[in-house]
């Protein structure tokens, strides 16, 4: 059986995140999002792909939406609303409360202030949202009778979550975005240690490992602080969910310590209403705010004030968080034609940006015209400070997670093909899991597993039972009363039980599988057992060697006589012993073994198993006959090997 995985979105690309798994007949959407950098039909993903006739309901069993961010949830109300997808869809309740407030922020941007056609309406967005199942972390969904899913806290933004689900024996886990590193109002990312097929995971910052969180922050206070105290303007352009709470509850408390009576502010009324949401849902944020909200709740900020449109141009030093991030549009994107033209303010950028947004273009160099459109060029003599306050994982926590799943397999998703595929060669170098990481509108076959439940029989289940002993001898030495001159080996016995049961696996028609015994299998197949002998007959040089009388059984030759067979046989004993002192070799007189290996004294003149007949020394000579099962070839050789290598004494 086979993992299906078909990427829609964010292949070799950061944006419009949706990722189409088929697990053992099972379909399953992981996110549904819009590309941020794209005005036309490529901002959402080619939901053709899923069904050329265009019936989503039976091409899919659920969606699966990791967190509200755009880029993960934006075509959601596309996909259910115009597209017509009625099935289920998951998320967490943070998610599910927080959507529908980045998609109607988004679609005012895009209708009010851009002017664009409407892709949804207001009343698709509350019709896709009826369609939710929010899900508690670590809950099992039960989607139907063969699929469910679970999902695991993954920082990032609040209500993140990575989602597991399974079919069958079949598992994966696809992780949205995350953070392996907690931050001052989320923890980091937390999963079970799963038996996985496959792992799906962002790679953003593939080719990244941070410095130090506190230098970073250290960084952002000491530019904002430099520029407010020579009169400019800070924006910092961020999503009203996520990266504004984390500076503002690092800015509160700097200006706090510095005593400083700069205004702060926040735009319009979208990140007021997500402070609530931030306050309600404070489970979901980090051990810090928790243990600390009986006393003060963080986001209560004392130094922040909202903001209004009047003191875009209004003289004197401020700091503006401005939606949304990217400076894709919107407010922020207002804010920046005002401010950008004045060397004393400051643009700073704490978070990944899209290629084709205004913010990737500052990210890539600092322009000094930005072109907006066909009839507006914007003057950028403002500074640029690019600091990574990203709520995404570095390229060492991407190899943390995947070294503690230790997943069958890896796809890299959500990065930028170079880094994507330096990474991947980390992946499957360092920690020998093969990794893919596909481009939009790709499929990759996965194998998968498939445990089947076997019955046993009674004569098998008895051959489990049975004792396997293992006879083994050990040399200790043990040193004299009088001192260290007398030093002698006492041999001693080892004896172990390895009871190794070897059964036949049978799958029959319309029948349970089912674990025989070999006799088992033999009676029920009417056949008889035949097992496969190797003999080899040797030749030993051996001294005092006496010649035979002729007799009708024995011609005459220069071998030993039956009494004389145990003279030949002690010695024997007694090479193999001390070449093989691990062994436990049984005497029966005349013949020795060893597991399968048996060897004997040869009176034969003719004998099949001899090869070489034309020996220097004939009166010399005794021959030796050994046998053994394939099982023990390697054994067998070794102690053929010393055989006729060694020069014997008869008694």
């Amino acid at each position: 059986m086979v993992i299906e995985c078909l990427v829609l979105g964010a292949g070799q690309e950061i944006g419009k995140s949706c990722v189409v798994v088929t697990i053992n007949g099972k379909r399953i959407m992981f996110d549904c999002g819009m590309h941020m950098g794209y005005q036309d039909r490529r901002r959402y993903p080619d939901f053709s792909l899923i069904s050329k006739s265009r019936d989503f309901d039976n091409a899919l069993d659920c969606i699966v939406i990791t967190h509200f961010h755009l880029d993960h949830v934006g075509a959601l109300p596309y996909f259910t609303e115009v597209c017509g997808y009625r099935g289920p869809i998951y998320m967490t309740y943070p998610t599910k409360a927080l959507a529908p407030l980045m998609l109607e922020d988004y679609r005012k941007v895009m209708i009010d202030q851009r002017g664009e056609e409407e892709q949804f309406t207001s009343a698709h967005i509350a019709e896709c949202m009826k369609k939710v199942i929010a899900v508690d972390l670590k809950q099992t969904v039960q989607v139907d009778k063969e699929l469910q899913i679970r999902a695991y806290y993954a920082g990032h933004v609040l209500g993140a979550a990575m989602f597991y689900a399974k079919v069958g024996d079949t598992a994966m886990v696809y992780t949205g975005d995350y953070n392996m590193t907690p931050d001052r109002h989320l923890g980091a990312a937390q999963i079970d240690r799963l038996q996985l097929d496959l792992l799906i995971t962002e790679s953003t910052y593939a080719g990244t490992i941070r410095d130090s969180k506190y230098a970073r922050e250290r960084e952002f206070l000491k530019a904002v602080h430099k520029c407010v105290a020579g009169g400019g303007k800070v924006l910092i352009p961020t999503f009203a969910l996520g990266r504004a709470q984390e500076l503002s509850i690092l800015l509160d408390d700097y200006w706090e310590r510095m005593n400083l009576k700069v205004p702060i502010y926040f735009s319009a009324g979208l990140t007021i209403q997500a402070n609530m949401y931030y306050k309600m849902l404070i489970s979901w944020t980090s051990q810090k705010v928790k243990e600390t909200y009986t006393t003060h709740n963080a986001f209560d900020f004392k130094n922040v004030l909202n903001f209004d449109r009047s003191l875009i141009d209004a003289p004197g030093p401020c700091v503006l968080f401005a939606t949304p991030g990217m400076i894709s549009g919107g407010f922020s994107l207002e804010v920046f034609k005002h401010w950008a033209p004045s060397e004393m303010n400051l643009v700073t950028l704490p978070g990944y940006c899209v290629a084709g947004t205004i913010g990737h273009k500052l990210m890539s160099g600092k322009p000094t015209k930005i072109d907006l459109d066909m009839d507006t060029q914007i003057d950028v003599r403002c500074q640029i400070h690019q600091l990574s306050f990203s709520p995404h994982t570095d390229a060492k926590g991407i190899m943390d997670l995947v070294k503690f799943l230790s997943p069958k397999h890896v796809i890299l998703v959500h990065g930028e093909k170079p880094k994507m595929a330096t990474l991947k060669e980390r992946i499957q170098s360092e920690l020998g899991i093969q990794c893919d990481h596909p481009a939009n509108k790709e499929s990759v076959s996965i194998p998968s597993s498939h445990f089947v439940k076997a019955g046993a029989s009674n004569a098998f289940i008895r051959s489990c039972l049975n004792p396997n002993f293992k006879f083994s001898k050990s040399g200790l030495e043990e040193k004299s009363e009088s001192g260290s001159q007398g030093i002698k080996s006492v041999p001693w016995m080892q004896i172990s039980d390895e009871r190794v049961s070897e059964g036949i696996l049978v799958l029959e028609k319309s029948k349970k599988a089912k674990i025989v015994h070999q006799d088992v299998l033999l009676h029920m197949l009417k056949k008889q057992k035949h097992e496969v002998q190797f003999a080899y007959c040797c030749p030993v040089h051996i001294e005092k060697l006496e010649k035979t009388e002729t007799t009708d059984l024995i011609p005459t030759t220069d071998v030993l006589s039956v009494p004389d067979k145990s003279s030949v046989i002690k010695p024997l004993l007694e090479k193999l012993s001390s070449e093989l002192s691990e062994a436990n070799i049984h005497d029966f007189g005349e013949h020795l073994q060893l597991e399968s290996f048996h060897v004997s004294i040869c009176f034969k003149d003719n004998c099949p198993y001899r090869i070489t007949d034309s020996l220097p020394n004939k009166s010399k000579t005794a021959f030796f006959c050994c046998s053994w099962s394939a099982a023990d070839e390697k054994l067998a050789w070794r102690i053929i090997s010393i055989i006729e290598n060694c020069n014997l004494t008869a008694n």
